[in-house]
């Protein structure tokens, strides 16, 4: 009987996406964008996985809202979220990293803002003074303007 070495990279594109699709959408770009491999680097910013980024993991058990570690927050910030940001149509962030995730790029396809563990200091801060003075504040690296006009 003769034995098959069969790798991941060997299966098509097509396969590979839904494969990539069934695994958090964070942990693959974490773990395959820019690791030297053209063809997975333009797999993995496929809309399918770039559409939807959950940036907080929640128990099942307890409902605790858990961030992403700040190494991997960096990483997405500097790296990642600038090469994939034109794809990005809704995030799922909690109050302490939602600056840095949505400094990192302009979204000009964001229609849906998820924010975990809000405070009064958070509200005061981004959502009155974007009301105020709309380009003072992070709110404008979200391309609302097409929101307000429809």
């Amino acid at each position: 009987m003769t034995q098959h070495n069969v790798q991941i990279l060997d299966l098509p594109d097509e396969i590979l996406l839904l494969v990539l699709k069934k695994l958090d959408n964070i942990d693959v770009l974490y773990s395959l964008l820019g690791i030297n491999n053209h063809r997975l680097d333009v797999i993995v910013q496929e809309k399918i996985v770039t559409d939807v980024l959950s940036f907080v993991s929640i128990s099942n058990l307890t409902e605790e809202i858990s961030p992403i570690s700040a190494l991997a927050l960096n990483r997405f910030r500097n790296g990642i979220l600038p090469k994939i940001h034109k794809n990005v149509k809704s995030f799922i962030v909690e109050s302490d990293s939602f600056e840095c995730i949505l400094g990192a790029a302009t979204y000009p396809n964001l229609t849906q803002l998820k924010i975990f563990n809000l405070n009064k200091a958070f509200v005061s801060f981004h959502v009155i003074s974007w009301v105020r003075y709309s380009s003072e504040s992070i709110f404008e690296k979200i391309s609302m303007d097409k929101y307000l006009n429809d």
